[in-house]
């Protein structure tokens, strides 16, 4: 069967069970907080705690900003860590060099082996655009992922997308709803954000980056700083998902009956 067949869901497990819990009313942001009810499936009562993967590629250190600051926000909730990654890099040194890429921070390892993405309960990627799609370097990454479609191996797997464009018409929402295919044909549970920042979302005052489908910067030439905004609404993203992954990411029950094969 081809990539675009899909596979059959095992009818001899059932999916975790959702919370019939109305939503907190007394906070202006409708984020899942850790009073609401979660659900018994979680077993959160595991010493371990519950990890995201932030897996990005930043070239000139945009991305990497946001992705930092969300995971400040994932490590901000009780149970659930982040863990930085970066996806290798593609171009050539001296390509890199004629570019004026700086040199990346030794402190965030490099995801070299795709298979590594099975062992996180959710997954935050982050990358720059390029023509209103994810950049090169970043496909090439999802491109090296087949044997784990194969196998339906991240079936269920919370995730979601946070970018960097150079403008305001430069593909804030298209670059993370192009990137949902991804996620499609692996069987990922796509999380936006929504509307959850509040009223930060609809403020006109000041250019800010980001979208009901995640985080942004605008990157301008490259010497634009992430302003406040667009920090403090990654670091929302972050608390977002790691509440919806201790709501809902534990464990994984959803496998293929049978292998996929091309």
């Amino acid at each position: 069967m081809g990539k675009g067949g899909g596979c059959v869901l095992s009818k001899k497990r059932m999916p975790p069970s959702v919370s019939d819990d109305p939503p907190n009313e007394d906070t202006d942001i409708p984020v899942p907080l850790l009073d609401t009810a979660i659900p018994e499936a979680g077993d959160l009562n595991s010493p371990s705690k519950l990890r995201i993967f932030i897996v990005f590629y930043s070239m000139y250190g945009h991305v990497e900003i946001l992705a930092r600051r969300i995971k400040a926000g994932v490590d901000s909730i009780d149970g659930v860590e982040g863990v930085l990654f970066r996806i290798p890099e593609t171009m050539p040194p001296e390509v890199l060099e004629q570019m004026k890429v700086p040199q990346k921070a030794d402190d965030v390892p490099v995801m070299s082996e795709a298979a590594e993405l099975v062992e996180a309960d959710g997954l935050l990627f982050g990358f720059p655009t390029r023509y209103g799609s994810m950049a090169a370097q970043m496909k090439a990454f999802f491109d090296s992922t087949g044997q784990l479609w194969r196998e339906q191996k991240l079936a269920g797997v919370p995730a979601g997308f946070f970018v960097s464009t150079g403008t305001q018409g430069g593909g804030q929402e298209t670059t993370a709803w192009t990137a949902i295919t991804q996620l499609a044909h692996h069987g990922m549970l796509y999380v936006p954000i929504g509307y959850t920042f509040g009223a930060g979302m609809f403020k006109m005052d000041s250019i800010r980056g980001g979208s009901p489908y995640g985080a942004g910067v605008f990157s301008g030439d490259g010497t634009r700083e992430p302003s406040e905004t667009e920090l403090a609404l990654a670091e929302h993203q972050g608390k977002y998902m790691a509440a919806i992954v201790k709501r809902f990411g534990r464990p994984r029950t959803l496998e293929p009956q049978f292998p996929c094969t091309v």
